[in-house]
Protein backbone atom coordinates (compact mmCIF):
# COMPACT_ATOMS: atom_id res chain seq x y z
CA UNK A 1 0.00 0.00 0.00
CA UNK A 2 1.44 3.32 -1.00
CA UNK A 3 2.31 5.76 1.69
CA UNK A 4 0.15 8.86 1.68
CA UNK A 5 1.94 12.16 1.04
CA UNK A 6 3.31 13.45 4.29
CA UNK A 7 1.86 16.64 5.75
CA UNK A 8 4.56 18.82 7.30
CA UNK A 9 1.93 20.80 9.23
CA UNK A 10 0.73 17.61 10.95
CA UNK A 11 4.24 16.78 12.11
CA UNK A 12 4.75 20.34 13.33
CA UNK A 13 1.62 19.99 15.50
CA UNK A 14 2.75 16.59 16.76
CA UNK A 15 6.25 17.82 17.53
CA UNK A 16 4.91 20.95 19.22
CA UNK A 17 2.38 19.10 21.43
CA UNK A 18 3.47 18.79 25.02
CA UNK A 19 6.70 20.74 24.60
CA UNK A 20 9.07 19.96 27.41
CA UNK A 21 9.56 21.98 30.55
CA UNK A 22 12.94 22.90 29.10
CA UNK A 23 11.29 24.88 26.32
CA UNK A 24 9.08 26.71 28.82
CA UNK A 25 11.52 27.08 31.71
CA UNK A 26 14.92 27.10 30.06
CA UNK A 27 16.02 29.93 32.31
CA UNK A 28 15.46 27.85 35.46
CA UNK A 29 18.73 27.33 37.28
CA UNK A 30 17.85 23.76 38.28
CA UNK A 31 17.50 22.59 34.67
CA UNK A 32 20.79 21.17 33.41
CA UNK A 33 19.94 18.03 31.42
CA UNK A 34 18.71 18.31 27.84
CA UNK A 35 17.40 15.03 26.43
CA UNK A 36 17.37 14.28 22.73
CA UNK A 37 13.55 14.41 22.63
CA UNK A 38 13.57 17.86 24.26
CA UNK A 39 16.32 19.03 21.96
CA UNK A 40 14.45 18.00 18.80
CA UNK A 41 11.17 19.55 19.95
CA UNK A 42 12.81 22.80 21.00
CA UNK A 43 14.86 23.04 17.81
CA UNK A 44 11.72 22.54 15.70
CA UNK A 45 9.94 25.22 17.70
CA UNK A 46 12.71 27.83 17.69
CA UNK A 47 14.74 27.24 14.52
CA UNK A 48 13.73 29.49 11.60
CA UNK A 49 14.89 26.79 9.17
CA UNK A 50 11.83 24.73 10.07
CA UNK A 51 9.50 27.69 9.56
CA UNK A 52 11.09 28.20 6.15
CA UNK A 53 10.23 24.61 5.22
CA UNK A 54 6.63 25.15 6.35
CA UNK A 55 6.35 28.36 4.32
CA UNK A 56 7.43 26.49 1.19
CA UNK A 57 4.53 24.08 1.67
CA UNK A 58 1.98 26.89 1.95
CA UNK A 59 2.77 28.04 -1.60
CA UNK A 60 1.89 24.65 -3.12
CA UNK A 61 -1.88 25.22 -2.98
CA UNK A 62 -1.54 27.99 -5.59
CA UNK A 63 0.27 25.83 -8.15
CA UNK A 64 -2.80 24.91 -10.17
CA UNK A 65 -4.10 28.47 -10.22
CA UNK A 66 -0.86 29.54 -11.91
CA UNK A 67 -0.55 26.60 -14.31
CA UNK A 68 -4.12 26.31 -15.68
CA UNK A 69 -6.17 28.72 -17.80
CA UNK A 70 -8.27 31.12 -15.74
CA UNK A 71 -11.92 30.17 -15.33
CA UNK A 72 -12.91 33.65 -14.19
CA UNK A 73 -16.05 35.40 -15.36
CA UNK A 74 -14.79 38.40 -17.37
CA UNK A 75 -16.79 41.61 -17.71
CA UNK A 76 -15.67 44.13 -20.29
CA UNK A 77 -17.19 47.62 -20.58
CA UNK A 78 -16.30 50.24 -23.17
CA UNK A 79 -17.93 53.67 -23.47
CA UNK A 80 -17.04 56.47 -25.86
CA UNK A 81 -18.43 59.63 -27.44
CA UNK A 82 -17.85 60.06 -31.17
CA UNK A 83 -17.47 63.59 -32.55
CA UNK A 84 -18.26 64.17 -36.26
CA UNK A 85 -16.44 67.40 -37.09
CA UNK A 86 -17.94 67.90 -40.58
CA UNK A 87 -21.46 67.31 -39.30
CA UNK A 88 -21.09 69.33 -36.12
CA UNK A 89 -22.54 66.57 -33.91
CA UNK A 90 -21.55 63.88 -31.44
CA UNK A 91 -23.14 60.57 -30.42
CA UNK A 92 -22.38 58.17 -27.57
CA UNK A 93 -21.32 54.55 -28.13
CA UNK A 94 -21.10 51.65 -25.71
CA UNK A 95 -20.04 48.01 -25.69
CA UNK A 96 -20.54 45.58 -22.80
CA UNK A 97 -19.48 41.94 -22.90
CA UNK A 98 -19.46 39.04 -20.45
CA UNK A 99 -17.42 35.92 -21.15
CA UNK A 100 -16.41 32.74 -19.37
CA UNK A 101 -14.02 29.88 -20.17
CA UNK A 102 -14.68 26.35 -18.94
CA UNK A 103 -11.08 25.01 -18.95
CA UNK A 104 -11.82 21.34 -18.32
CA UNK A 105 -14.29 21.23 -21.23
CA UNK A 106 -12.43 23.72 -23.42
CA UNK A 107 -15.71 25.56 -24.03
CA UNK A 108 -16.03 29.33 -24.12
CA UNK A 109 -19.26 31.31 -24.03
CA UNK A 110 -19.82 35.04 -24.26
CA UNK A 111 -22.62 37.56 -24.45
CA UNK A 112 -22.28 41.09 -25.78
CA UNK A 113 -24.35 44.22 -26.12
CA UNK A 114 -23.14 47.10 -28.31
CA UNK A 115 -24.49 50.41 -29.50
CA UNK A 116 -22.64 52.22 -32.30
CA UNK A 117 -23.48 55.67 -33.80
CA UNK A 118 -24.14 55.95 -37.55
CA UNK A 119 -21.46 57.91 -39.35
CA UNK A 120 -23.74 59.44 -42.00
CA UNK A 121 -26.87 60.18 -39.99
CA UNK A 122 -28.10 60.71 -36.51
CA UNK A 123 -28.90 57.72 -34.31
CA UNK A 124 -27.22 54.47 -33.33
CA UNK A 125 -27.36 50.84 -34.31
CA UNK A 126 -27.43 48.26 -31.53
CA UNK A 127 -26.94 44.53 -31.25
CA UNK A 128 -27.12 41.71 -28.71
CA UNK A 129 -25.11 38.58 -29.48
CA UNK A 130 -24.38 35.20 -27.90
CA UNK A 131 -21.33 33.17 -28.87
CA UNK A 132 -20.19 29.60 -28.15
CA UNK A 133 -16.87 27.98 -29.12
CA UNK A 134 -15.79 24.35 -28.62
CA UNK A 135 -12.34 22.97 -29.63
CA UNK A 136 -12.57 19.56 -31.33
CA UNK A 137 -8.95 18.87 -32.37
CA UNK A 138 -6.20 20.61 -30.39
CA UNK A 139 -7.37 20.66 -26.75
CA UNK A 140 -10.44 18.73 -27.85
CA UNK A 141 -13.08 19.04 -25.12
CA UNK A 142 -10.38 20.29 -22.71
CA UNK A 143 -7.91 17.43 -23.26
CA UNK A 144 -4.83 19.68 -23.11
CA UNK A 145 -6.09 21.36 -19.95
CA UNK A 146 -6.77 17.95 -18.43
CA UNK A 147 -3.22 16.85 -19.25
CA UNK A 148 -1.80 20.04 -17.78
CA UNK A 149 -3.96 19.53 -14.70
CA UNK A 150 -2.51 16.04 -14.22
CA UNK A 151 1.04 17.31 -14.82
CA UNK A 152 0.54 20.09 -12.27
CA UNK A 153 -0.92 17.61 -9.81
CA UNK A 154 2.12 15.35 -10.22
CA UNK A 155 4.48 18.32 -9.84
CA UNK A 156 2.67 19.41 -6.67
CA UNK A 157 2.93 15.91 -5.18
CA UNK A 158 6.63 15.79 -6.01
CA UNK A 159 7.16 19.23 -4.47
CA UNK A 160 5.26 18.17 -1.32
CA UNK A 161 7.43 15.07 -1.05
CA UNK A 162 10.56 17.16 -1.56
CA UNK A 163 9.49 19.50 1.24
CA UNK A 164 9.12 16.46 3.49
CA UNK A 165 12.57 15.32 2.36
CA UNK A 166 13.94 18.75 3.29
CA UNK A 167 12.44 18.44 6.77
CA UNK A 168 13.82 14.91 7.11
CA UNK A 169 17.29 16.12 6.11
CA UNK A 170 16.96 18.95 8.65
CA UNK A 171 15.88 16.52 11.35
CA UNK A 172 18.75 14.12 10.56
CA UNK A 173 21.28 16.95 10.91
CA UNK A 174 19.65 17.93 14.20
CA UNK A 175 19.90 14.38 15.56
CA UNK A 176 23.50 13.97 14.41
CA UNK A 177 24.39 17.27 16.10
CA UNK A 178 23.06 15.88 19.39
CA UNK A 179 25.00 12.62 18.97
CA UNK A 180 28.19 14.59 18.29
CA UNK A 181 27.53 16.74 21.35
CA UNK A 182 27.04 13.64 23.48
CA UNK A 183 30.23 12.10 22.05
CA UNK A 184 32.21 15.26 22.82
CA UNK A 185 30.68 15.43 26.32
CA UNK A 186 31.54 11.81 27.16
CA UNK A 187 35.00 12.09 25.61
CA UNK A 188 35.62 15.14 27.77
CA UNK A 189 34.58 13.15 30.86
CA UNK A 190 36.99 10.38 29.89
CA UNK A 191 39.69 12.97 29.27
CA UNK A 192 39.14 14.61 32.67
CA UNK A 193 39.16 11.25 34.45
CA UNK A 194 42.31 10.19 32.63
CA UNK A 195 44.03 13.47 33.51
CA UNK A 196 43.05 13.15 37.19
CA UNK A 197 44.30 9.56 37.29
CA UNK A 198 47.62 10.67 35.79
CA UNK A 199 47.98 13.34 38.49
CA UNK A 200 47.34 10.73 41.18
CA UNK A 201 49.91 8.44 39.59
CA UNK A 202 52.39 11.32 39.55
CA UNK A 203 51.87 11.92 43.27
CA UNK A 204 52.32 8.22 43.91
CA UNK A 205 55.57 8.12 41.95
CA UNK A 206 56.86 11.18 43.80
CA UNK A 207 56.18 9.43 47.11
CA UNK A 208 57.96 6.33 45.84
CA UNK A 209 60.96 8.50 44.85
CA UNK A 210 61.11 9.99 48.32
CA UNK A 211 61.21 6.45 49.62
CA UNK A 212 63.98 5.70 47.07
CA UNK A 213 61.74 3.16 45.36
CA UNK A 214 61.37 5.20 42.13
CA UNK A 215 63.94 7.15 40.14
CA UNK A 216 63.95 10.69 38.71
CA UNK A 217 63.39 9.24 35.25
CA UNK A 218 60.21 7.59 36.52
CA UNK A 219 58.92 10.93 37.78
CA UNK A 220 59.75 12.61 34.47
CA UNK A 221 58.02 9.86 32.52
CA UNK A 222 54.82 10.39 34.49
CA UNK A 223 55.15 14.17 34.09
CA UNK A 224 55.29 13.65 30.33
CA UNK A 225 52.26 11.41 30.70
CA UNK A 226 50.40 14.15 32.62
CA UNK A 227 51.30 16.80 30.04
CA UNK A 228 50.11 14.53 27.25
CA UNK A 229 46.81 13.99 29.05
CA UNK A 230 46.50 17.74 29.61
CA UNK A 231 47.18 18.44 25.95
CA UNK A 232 44.54 15.90 24.95
CA UNK A 233 42.10 17.45 27.44
CA UNK A 234 42.55 20.89 25.85
CA UNK A 235 41.73 19.41 22.43
CA UNK A 236 38.66 17.62 23.85
CA UNK A 237 37.45 20.86 25.45
CA UNK A 238 37.69 22.60 22.09
CA UNK A 239 35.69 19.82 20.40
CA UNK A 240 33.04 20.01 23.11
CA UNK A 241 32.73 23.81 22.90
CA UNK A 242 32.32 23.59 19.14
CA UNK A 243 29.60 20.92 19.33
CA UNK A 244 27.82 22.69 22.20
CA UNK A 245 27.73 25.96 20.26
CA UNK A 246 25.86 24.12 17.48
CA UNK A 247 23.36 22.83 20.03
CA UNK A 248 22.75 26.31 21.45
CA UNK A 249 22.37 27.74 17.95
CA UNK A 250 19.82 25.06 16.98
CA UNK A 251 17.56 25.75 19.98
CA UNK A 252 18.37 29.49 20.15
CA UNK A 253 19.45 29.02 23.76
CA UNK A 254 20.31 32.20 25.64
CA UNK A 255 20.09 30.96 29.23
CA UNK A 256 22.86 30.97 31.78
CA UNK A 257 22.52 27.31 32.82
CA UNK A 258 25.13 24.75 31.91
CA UNK A 259 23.37 22.14 29.81
CA UNK A 260 24.46 18.54 29.51
CA UNK A 261 23.17 15.75 27.26
CA UNK A 262 21.50 12.58 28.46
CA UNK A 263 22.31 9.11 27.20
CA UNK A 264 20.73 8.99 23.70
CA UNK A 265 21.23 5.25 23.24
CA UNK A 266 17.95 4.54 24.99
CA UNK A 267 16.13 6.69 22.43
CA UNK A 268 14.31 3.94 20.52
CA UNK A 269 15.50 0.66 19.07
CA UNK A 270 18.66 0.24 17.08
CA UNK A 271 18.31 -2.91 15.01
CA UNK A 272 17.86 -3.14 11.24
CA UNK A 273 16.30 -6.03 9.35
CA UNK A 274 17.60 -5.50 5.83
CA UNK A 275 15.25 -7.81 3.92
CA UNK A 276 12.09 -6.57 5.61
CA UNK A 277 12.97 -2.87 5.64
CA UNK A 278 14.30 -2.85 2.08
CA UNK A 279 11.04 -4.39 0.85
CA UNK A 280 9.09 -1.73 2.75
CA UNK A 281 11.31 0.93 1.15
CA UNK A 282 10.66 -0.32 -2.39
CA UNK A 283 6.93 -0.79 -1.79
CA UNK A 284 5.88 2.40 -0.01
CA UNK A 285 8.66 4.95 0.39
CA UNK A 286 8.47 8.58 -0.68
CA UNK A 287 11.60 8.11 -2.76
CA UNK A 288 10.02 5.38 -4.90
CA UNK A 289 6.79 7.37 -5.14
CA UNK A 290 8.75 10.38 -6.42
CA UNK A 291 10.49 8.30 -9.08
CA UNK A 292 7.16 6.82 -10.23
CA UNK A 293 5.65 10.31 -10.35
CA UNK A 294 8.57 11.53 -12.47
CA UNK A 295 7.86 8.74 -14.96
CA UNK A 296 4.17 9.66 -14.98
CA UNK A 297 5.01 13.31 -15.57
CA UNK A 298 7.33 12.56 -18.50
CA UNK A 299 4.65 10.34 -20.10
CA UNK A 300 2.02 13.07 -19.71
CA UNK A 301 4.40 15.57 -21.31
CA UNK A 302 4.61 13.35 -24.40
CA UNK A 303 0.81 13.40 -24.68
CA UNK A 304 0.76 17.14 -24.07
CA UNK A 305 3.16 17.96 -26.91
CA UNK A 306 1.41 15.47 -29.20
CA UNK A 307 -1.84 17.34 -28.61
CA UNK A 308 -0.11 20.64 -29.41
CA UNK A 309 0.68 19.33 -32.91
CA UNK A 310 -3.02 19.11 -33.81
CA UNK A 311 -4.61 22.02 -35.71
CA UNK A 312 -6.56 24.57 -33.72
CA UNK A 313 -10.09 23.61 -34.80
CA UNK A 314 -13.20 25.00 -33.11
CA UNK A 315 -16.89 24.38 -33.56
CA UNK A 316 -18.66 27.75 -33.49
CA UNK A 317 -22.26 28.60 -32.68
CA UNK A 318 -23.79 32.03 -32.35
CA UNK A 319 -26.98 34.03 -32.22
CA UNK A 320 -27.34 37.78 -32.82
CA UNK A 321 -30.15 40.31 -32.62
CA UNK A 322 -29.50 43.71 -34.23
CA UNK A 323 -31.65 46.83 -34.47
CA UNK A 324 -31.95 50.59 -34.03
CA UNK A 325 -31.40 52.87 -31.04
CA UNK A 326 -30.19 51.64 -27.67
CA UNK A 327 -33.25 49.43 -27.21
CA UNK A 328 -32.58 47.29 -30.33
CA UNK A 329 -35.79 48.42 -32.04
CA UNK A 330 -36.96 47.10 -35.42
CA UNK A 331 -34.66 44.16 -34.80
CA UNK A 332 -33.47 41.40 -37.08
CA UNK A 333 -31.99 38.16 -35.79
CA UNK A 334 -29.68 35.59 -37.26
CA UNK A 335 -28.26 32.25 -36.19
CA UNK A 336 -24.94 30.84 -37.35
CA UNK A 337 -22.82 27.72 -36.91
CA UNK A 338 -19.53 26.65 -38.44
CA UNK A 339 -15.88 25.68 -38.00
CA UNK A 340 -12.72 27.70 -37.56
CA UNK A 341 -9.39 26.15 -38.49
CA UNK A 342 -5.87 27.36 -37.81
CA UNK A 343 -3.12 25.05 -39.02
CA UNK A 344 0.56 25.73 -38.64
CA UNK A 345 2.22 23.82 -41.47
CA UNK A 346 5.45 21.99 -40.58
CA UNK A 347 5.40 23.36 -36.97
CA UNK A 348 9.13 22.83 -36.54
CA UNK A 349 9.24 23.90 -32.87
CA UNK A 350 6.19 21.81 -31.94
CA UNK A 351 7.58 18.64 -33.51
CA UNK A 352 10.95 19.24 -31.87
CA UNK A 353 9.26 19.60 -28.47
CA UNK A 354 7.34 16.38 -29.06
CA UNK A 355 10.51 14.45 -29.95
CA UNK A 356 12.39 15.90 -26.98
CA UNK A 357 9.50 14.87 -24.70
CA UNK A 358 9.71 11.29 -26.01
CA UNK A 359 13.47 11.22 -25.48
CA UNK A 360 13.03 12.65 -21.98
CA UNK A 361 10.41 9.99 -21.22
CA UNK A 362 12.82 7.22 -22.17
CA UNK A 363 15.68 8.90 -20.30
CA UNK A 364 13.57 9.17 -17.14
CA UNK A 365 12.68 5.48 -17.35
CA UNK A 366 16.33 4.44 -17.79
CA UNK A 367 17.50 6.84 -15.08
CA UNK A 368 15.01 5.38 -12.61
CA UNK A 369 16.17 1.83 -13.34
CA UNK A 370 19.71 2.97 -12.55
CA UNK A 371 18.59 4.69 -9.33
CA UNK A 372 16.75 1.58 -8.15
CA UNK A 373 19.93 -0.46 -8.52
CA UNK A 374 22.01 2.23 -6.80
CA UNK A 375 19.58 2.45 -3.87
CA UNK A 376 19.86 -1.29 -3.30
CA UNK A 377 23.65 -1.14 -3.47
CA UNK A 378 23.90 1.89 -1.17
CA UNK A 379 21.57 0.36 1.42
CA UNK A 380 23.45 -2.95 1.35
CA UNK A 381 26.70 -1.10 1.97
CA UNK A 382 25.11 0.94 4.75
CA UNK A 383 23.76 -2.24 6.33
CA UNK A 384 27.24 -3.79 6.18
CA UNK A 385 28.64 -0.71 7.94
CA UNK A 386 26.01 -1.10 10.66
CA UNK A 387 26.92 -4.75 11.15
CA UNK A 388 30.60 -3.82 11.26
CA UNK A 389 30.01 -1.17 13.93
CA UNK A 390 28.00 -3.64 16.04
CA UNK A 391 30.91 -6.09 15.99
CA UNK A 392 33.38 -3.32 16.83
CA UNK A 393 31.20 -2.23 19.77
CA UNK A 394 31.17 -5.80 21.10
CA UNK A 395 34.92 -6.08 20.56
CA UNK A 396 35.49 -2.73 22.27
CA UNK A 397 33.57 -3.87 25.36
CA UNK A 398 35.73 -6.98 25.58
CA UNK A 399 38.91 -4.94 25.17
CA UNK A 400 37.88 -2.56 27.96
CA UNK A 401 37.14 -5.49 30.25
CA UNK A 402 40.51 -7.10 29.53
CA UNK A 403 42.46 -3.83 29.71
CA UNK A 404 41.05 -3.16 33.18
CA UNK A 405 42.19 -6.59 34.32
CA UNK A 406 45.61 -5.98 32.80
CA UNK A 407 45.91 -2.59 34.54
CA UNK A 408 45.07 -4.16 37.88
CA UNK A 409 47.72 -6.83 37.36
CA UNK A 410 50.31 -4.38 36.04
CA UNK A 411 49.73 -2.08 39.04
CA UNK A 412 50.36 -4.97 41.41
CA UNK A 413 53.36 -6.18 39.42
CA UNK A 414 54.86 -2.68 39.33
CA UNK A 415 54.53 -2.31 43.09
CA UNK A 416 56.65 -5.46 43.42
CA UNK A 417 59.08 -4.35 40.74
CA UNK A 418 58.10 -7.14 38.37
CA UNK A 419 57.34 -4.81 35.41
CA UNK A 420 58.70 -1.47 34.25
CA UNK A 421 56.95 1.87 34.59
CA UNK A 422 56.55 1.89 30.81
CA UNK A 423 54.38 -1.24 31.06
CA UNK A 424 52.18 0.45 33.65
CA UNK A 425 51.84 3.60 31.52
CA UNK A 426 50.92 1.48 28.49
CA UNK A 427 48.22 -0.28 30.54
CA UNK A 428 46.75 3.07 31.62
CA UNK A 429 46.77 4.47 28.10
CA UNK A 430 45.25 1.30 26.71
CA UNK A 431 42.13 1.75 28.84
CA UNK A 432 41.71 5.35 27.63
CA UNK A 433 42.16 4.30 24.01
CA UNK A 434 39.60 1.51 24.36
CA UNK A 435 37.09 3.78 26.09
CA UNK A 436 37.41 6.42 23.36
CA UNK A 437 37.18 3.74 20.67
CA UNK A 438 34.07 2.01 22.02
CA UNK A 439 32.24 5.31 22.55
CA UNK A 440 33.15 6.42 19.03
CA UNK A 441 31.74 3.20 17.56
CA UNK A 442 28.55 3.54 19.62
CA UNK A 443 27.91 7.04 18.31
CA UNK A 444 28.95 6.04 14.80
CA UNK A 445 26.40 3.22 14.91
CA UNK A 446 23.60 5.58 15.98
CA UNK A 447 24.51 8.08 13.28
CA UNK A 448 24.40 5.27 10.71
CA UNK A 449 20.97 4.25 12.02
CA UNK A 450 19.82 7.84 11.54
CA UNK A 451 21.17 7.80 7.99
CA UNK A 452 19.41 4.47 7.32
CA UNK A 453 16.09 5.91 8.47
CA UNK A 454 16.64 9.07 6.43
CA UNK A 455 17.44 7.21 3.22
CA UNK A 456 14.51 4.79 3.66
CA UNK A 457 12.12 7.70 4.39
CA UNK A 458 11.32 6.46 7.88
CA UNK A 459 12.91 9.15 10.00
CA UNK A 460 9.70 11.20 9.73
CA UNK A 461 6.18 9.78 9.67
CA UNK A 462 2.74 11.37 9.83
CA UNK A 463 2.16 9.96 13.33
CA UNK A 464 5.36 10.60 15.20
CA UNK A 465 9.09 11.19 15.02
CA UNK A 466 10.30 7.72 14.20
CA UNK A 467 13.82 8.21 15.48
CA UNK A 468 15.65 5.16 16.83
Amino acid sequence: MKKKPFNIIAVFVIVSMGLSAFAENKSAKSRTTLTMEEFIKTAVKNDESFEEILAAQLALKYSKDLALPAKDLILSVKGQNEFYINQDRSDPGIAVSLSKLFPYAGSEISAEYSATPYSNSKGVSSAISFYFSQPIAKNAFGKAVGLQDKITGVETKIAAYQITEAYEDYLALTIVAYYNWYLAFENLKIGHSSYEQSLKLLENIKKRKKSSIALDIDVNKIKIQVLGKKENLIALEKEYDTSFNLIKQAIRYEGADILKPSNPFKFGESEVSFKEEYKQFTDSSRTYDILKLLEEKSSLNVDKYADNLLPSTNFLFGYQVSGLDFGVKSSDSNLFAGLSLKWLFSDQAGRANHEIAKISDKTTFLSNRSKYARFESDLKNLFLQLEREKKLIETGAEKIKLSKLILADETTNYSYGKVSLNDLIDAVNRIDENNFSKLGHLVRYKILITEWLRITDRLVSSKNLAVR
